[in-house]
Order: C-alpha cells, then sequence, then structure tokens
C-alpha cells in the first residue's frame, strides 16, 4: 500500500499536467472547486507539509547554515527579479505581469522535496529549505510583491500578510504541533499526506485554469513563454549560484529545484483575494504545472547522467 501511495505521489507532475489540460476542455469538471475550496485546500496542502517537520528539522537550520542561507536568497532574490524582469520585457498584460510577479515572490514550493528525491540530490537540505523559506513568506512575499507590482495596480501589503500567515503559517504550525503531541497518529496519516497534498494542488490549478480557459487560448503564446522562462531561470540561475559559491553538484541540485518550484498554489489564494482581476490568477496556474514537469525531467536528467558515470 505503502509503495503504491509513493508512486501515485511521484507522479505528480502527470496528475498537474493532466488537470490542467483536461480543464481546457472540460472545465466543469474542475470549476466547482473554487472559492473558499481553493483557500481550504491550499491550507490542507500546507498541513500535510507542517506534519511531515518536526522539531529536529528546525534544529538542522544551524548544522548546515551556509546553504540554507544561500538557497534562502536565491529563492528571494533570483526569482523575484526575474518575474519582474520578464514581465517588463514581454510587455505582457498587467494582470498576467502581476500574476506572474506575485509567484516569483511566493516561497519554495513543497514539491520540490520530492523532485529532490527523484534526482538523487540532499532531501534533508530540501526540507530545510522550504521550510525556512515557507515561514519567510509571511512577511516576503507581500514586501516584494507590493515593491515590485505596486508600480502596475494597487497592492495591500497588509492584506497579503495576514491571508499568508492564515492559510501558510497557521496550518504548518499546527502539522508540526500535531506531530509533536500525537506522533502516532500523524505516523498513520503521513503515508497519504503526500498524495493528498499533490491532488490539492491539482485542483487548484486545473479550477483556475477552467475559470480562464478563453483567456489562455487568447494569450498562450507570450503567456506560456513567460512562465517557462521564470522557471527555466530559476532552475539555471539557481543551480549556477550555488556551484559559483563552490558547493558540489548534489547541494547545486538542492538549490536548484528550491528556488525553481516555487508554491503555485499560494500565488493562486492571493490573486484571488487580494486583486480584482481574475486573470490575475492564471500565470500561478500555469506555473504549476511548468515547475513541475521541469523539475521532473531534470531530477530525470540527472539520475541518467549519474547512471552513465
Amino acid at each position: 500500500m505503502q509503495r503504491c501511495l509513493a508512486w501515485l505521489t511521484n507522479a505528480f507532475p502527470f496528475w498537474v499536467l493532466g488537470g490542467g489540460v483536461a480543464a481546457l476542455f472540460v472545465p466543469a469538471w474542475f470549476t466547482w472547486f473554487s472559492g473558499p475550496w481553493i483557500v481550504w485546500g491550499l491550507a490542507l496542502v500546507m498541513l500535510g507539509m507542517g506534519l511531515t517537520l518536526t522539531i529536529d528539522d528546525f534544529r538542522r537550520v544551524f548544522t548546515m547554515p551556509r546553504p540554507v542561507v544561500l538557497g534562502f536568497a536565491a529563492q528571494y532574490t533570483i526569482m523575484p527579479l526575474l518575474g519582474w524582469g520578464i514581465a517588463r520585457m514581454l510587455h505582457l498584460e498587467t494582470p498576467f505581469a502581476v500574476g506572474l510577479i506575485l509567484v516569483s515572490c511566493c516561497p519554495g514550493g513543497t514539491a520540490s522535496n520530492v523532485v529532490t528525491f527523484l534526482a538523487k540530490a540532499d532531501v534533508a537540505l530540501s526540507v530545510v529549505m522550504t521550510m525556512c523559506s515557507t515561514f519567510a513568506a509571511v512577511f516576503m512575499t507581500p514586501l516584494l510583491t507590493q515593491w515590485l507590482a505596486g508600480t502596475m495596480v494597487r497592492v495591500d501589503g497588509w492584506g497579503l500578510f495576514a491571508s499568508t500567515a492564515k492559510v501558510v503559517l497557521a496550518p504548518v504550525l499546527l502539522g508540526v504541533a500535531l506531530n509533536r503531541v500525537a506522533p502516532r497518529a500523524v505516523g498513520r496519516l503521513l503515508p497519504a499526506a503526500p498524495l493528498m497534498s499533490v491532488l490539492g494542488v491539482t485542483l487548484i490549478v486545473a479550477s483556475i485554469i477552467g475559470q480562464s480557459g478563453e483567456a489562455i487560448r487568447a494569450s498562450a503564446g507570450v503567456l506560456l513563454l513567460a512562465v517557462l522562462l521564470l522557471h527555466v531561470g530559476g532552475f539555471a540561475l539557481g543551480y549556477l549560484s550555488a556551484r559559483v559559491f563552490g558547493y558540489p553538484p548534489r547541494i547545486a541540485r538542492t538549490v536548484s529545484i528550491e528556488v525553481g518550484m516555487q508554491n503555485s498554489g499560494l500565488g493562486v489564494v492571493l490573486a484571488r483575494r487580494h486583486f480584482i482581476d481574475p486573470l490575475t490568477a492564471v500565470p500561478c496556474a500555469i506555473s504549476s504545472v511548468f515547475h513541475s514537469v521541469i523539475g521532473s525531467a531534470l531530477a530525470g536528467w540527472w539520475r541518467w547522467r549519474d547512471r552513465g558515470k
């Protein structure tokens, strides 16, 4: 049973890609998952992440501080500046530009830990990096979004702060607390938790794509190019930054994955709650598909290279 659950979880790129494509052709299958459902779906995903964390994970920050600091700095400099630069370079329509900047300012995605495992990189470091960027998102995501997108539309920084705390910080802390006080019960839930997170992200992504199908088809070329450039740039510059600072390939792969994969579900929720134009959420939804597929392909290529050596 556990092997089956692990196999289904590792197939998350196919879940997200399949859901996104299906939503374009049969949107009614997914558009029911909207409004409060999206918020609760993301909260469930973040709760699942919290359930996997222990106090020892927090202590690990002090045992590997340098790569954690590098990953943190790369996450909140490379991606936001890439998002802003690509939006300006491609002259994206305002809602798409704001959405691209918003998702670029989000923390590392929870699926990055799975991709790190598939890439034979440092899973423990990946968990710590994701944890640090997630907790910091309460401050960094609103601050960076207001700074980079504030010239295009009005950005409610305090509103973004409050929403991020509710849908990210609170569920993660609840998961950590449950893992601390009821480890046996959590142990029974853990095998299914990653798959539930994958399904939650898939429903969020497919719902947004289904609701905005016409707009996506109308702007498909430039919009898909913008999101592709964002994530390819994130993976490449994340890897390069670690190598420049002298880290071995295993750590460089981990930093690459952490930088290249965003918490797109958080971007969707924040876009829907705090920006008037619903199209702002579209780049966030497409981002989830792209970083999942690119990350998995990159992990497969690295494994293939390792076997060749």
